[in-house]
């Protein structure tokens, strides 16, 4: 491994820190969410709405913009996006009221969405399919450890500063920072000044073998209309629409939660942040355990889908919170919950990359995206509505059943035999 280089790895960790930085953006909202509220006297319905404005930016620009980035290319594509985000997070410290945080969060999700997709077609561009796995738990980790710090940073500037706004601004600032060191250090394996002759041949002779193996050339670009022709397609769609909403239910409502069952949120700190360091794990966990699979002779597809199968039974667990009120209990329930949803989320976020040829790779993974982000506008608009009405109970109960379908919908529907119809569609 020494002799090949590890440039590779230096393209993670750069994913990594897009993430973690995305991450502390979306939540800086989320946790100084009770305050806010009792600044501006929103219902848990009105924190709904900012919600919805962040998820319909999100969900319809996945789908564009991984098929924006599919023609900049990787490096222009993130750069645009995280310039875009870190403006509009900055510019929310002007806010005055419920339409003016609704139209930040608007312009923060037409930015933030491009980070998946553009962080998988990188993935795709820099790692071998049996490094894939790990590639993207490294990267996708960063919204568990983006989530974690969040709590931590935003209240300590949000209490040195006595106010809410220069903590958007201060946040907002790793952005820029980010942009300078992704310019100055990322370029496609072909062409990067810096990358040893044996780490790029070793690149792209997999990918030839990916590409090839099946028949398949890198340049083929399918059509949306001919990829929403494969069960393939929509088992990636459809099993991120119906997990995803979970883990935003988490982050963006999770402070809230813990209020609501009677605990202050300073003294739940050191609890609030067990849930987003279990999903670290998880990232590794599913990216890990497929990897050493797959090293042992499993198939890419039997592999991601057995990490799949057990993970969705894992979050079957997130229905006992319903009925528990200690504090360590709850924390370890979500713990667990988060914990499989990532590792799960893992095989679904690197699917694309082991089915699809590398010029699509960021097309399928935001129009999954997309759908994922219209699951969860749904399922906030119902989360508000219901919280407000009756409790967060029958919210914990969805929870647990709905990523089990989506389990099972993945594995029925992501075949491990080769679309006849093209043949760009990779046996896995």
């Amino acid at each position: 491994m020494k002799e090949l280089g590890q440039r590779r790895w230096w393209i993670g960790t750069l994913l990594l820190l897009s993430t973690i930085i995305n991450y502390m953006d979306r939540q800086t909202l989320s946790v100084l969410a009770p305050y806010l509220k009792a600044e501006f006297s929103w219902r848990n319905s009105d924190f709904a709405l900012l919600i919805i404005a962040f998820r319909v930016a999100y969900a319809v620009m996945q789908a564009l913009s991984g098929r924006v980035i599919d023609r900049l290319g990787t490096r222009n594509g993130l750069t645009i996006s995280v310039l875009w985000y870190s403006c509009a997070a900055a510019l929310t410290s002007l806010a005055t009221g419920l339409k003016s945080f609704c139209l930040f969060r608007f312009l923060l999700g037409t930015g933030e969405a491009a980070n998946w997709p553009g962080a998988t077609k990188a993935v795709s561009e820099w790692f071998p399919r049996q490094e894939r796995g790990w590639a993207v738990a490294l990267f996708d980790s960063g919204s568990s450890v983006g989530g974690a710090i969040a709590p931590f940073l935003v209240l300590s500037i949000y209490h040195a500063f006595g106010n809410w706004r220069p903590v958007f601004i201060l946040i907002s600032l790793l952005g820029f920072v980010w942009v300078l060191l992704w310019r100055l250090n990322y370029h496609p394996p072909q062409a990067h000044p810096r990358i040893s002759e044996s780490e790029r041949r070793m690149i792209l002779e997999d990918r030839h073998q990916s590409d090839s193996s099946d028949g398949q050339a890198d340049s083929i670009r399918p059509s949306v209309a001919q990829l929403l022709r494969v069960p393939q397609t929509w088992g990636v769609i459809l099993g991120r629409s119906l997990t995803d909403p979970v883990w935003f239910f988490v982050t963006d409502w999770f402070a809230i939660y813990l209020v609501s069952k009677g605990f202050k949120l300073e003294e739940s700190l050191m609890g609030f942040w067990v849930p987003f360091l279990a999903a670290d794990l998880g990232n590794f966990f599913g990216g890990g355990l497929s990897s050493w699979l797959i090293k042992r002779g499993w198939s890419v597809g039997r592999a991601r889908k057995f990490v799949v199968f057990v993970c969705g039974l894992g979050m079957l667990n997130m229905a006992a919170a319903a009925f528990l009120s200690r504090f360590l209990l709850l924390v370890a329930i979500f713990a667990v919950s988060t914990f499989s949803y990532a590792a799960w989320s893992t095989m679904a976020i690197v699917l694309p990359s082991d089915l699809y040829p590398t010029h699509t790779v960021a097309t399928v993974s935001g129009m999954s995206g997309a759908g994922a982000g219209i699951g969860t506008i749904f399922s906030t608009y119902l989360i508000g509505k219901i919280a407000d009405r009756y409790s967060f109970e029958p919210i914990l109960m969805a929870a647990s059943v709905i990523p089990f379908i989506a389990t099972l919908l993945v594995l029925g529907l992501v075949r491990n035999n080769r679309y006849s119809g093209n043949g760009w569609i990779r046996r896995i």
